[in-house]
């Protein structure tokens, strides 16, 4: 893992208490493209039961504010898939 997905797995974790957080780091596929520029491309599956009544777009946000410091000029682009515990059948 790379320093900056642990950044990202850190900022995440910290702010969001998820039950599942994978990461995945999607750069190479992008590299050459045209406004990927520097910064990282990562995709995010995380399982939080922060999301609980909170619609998509309001959860995305709260990944990104999580994510804030980073995605100011390390990360290019986040990819995101939230859900709740109950969403995916885990209820520990």
């Amino acid at each position: 893992m790379t320093d900056l997905a642990a950044s990202l797995r850190e900022q995440l974790t910290l702010a969001l208490h998820p039950h599942k957080l994978v990461l995945r780091d999607d750069s190479a596929h992008h590299a050459g493209h045209a406004g990927a520029g520097e910064g990282a491309h990562f995709a995010v599956h995380i399982v939080s039961p922060q999301f609980a009544g909170v619609r998509t777009l309001e959860r995305h946000r709260m990944v990104y504010a999580a994510a804030a410091t980073l995605m100011a000029g390390r990360i290019h682009a986040l990819q995101i898939i939230a859900l709740t515990p109950e969403e995916t059948g885990d209820r520990s």
